[in-house]
């Protein structure tokens, strides 16, 4: 079977379809895998888009994914 390419419609649907549409810091982190600390580091550089709500980040699951799809091969993201 061939590598299969996803669409961003799709890879919405796909991916992380376990989690809220809005994380908290926490579920971030754990989606990627880092430190507490390093999630706060990903936010505070902006390489993750996020909402900041009194003192806690919330952090939309379709800026997630296009953060992580910017990992991908070949894979290009448009300001």
């Amino acid at each position: 079977m061939g590598e299969e390419n996803l669409n961003s419609r799709d890879a919405y649907r796909v991916m992380l379809r376990d989690y809220p549409d809005v994380l908290n810091i926490d579920q971030m982190c754990e989606v990627l895998s880092v430190s507490t600390k390093t999630g706060y580091t990903l936010l505070k550089k902006g390489s993750v888009q996020h909402l900041k709500i009194g003192r806690s980040y919330r952090i939309p699951k379709v800026h997630l994914l296009t953060y992580l799809i910017g990992f991908a091969p070949g894979h290009t993201i448009r300001a």
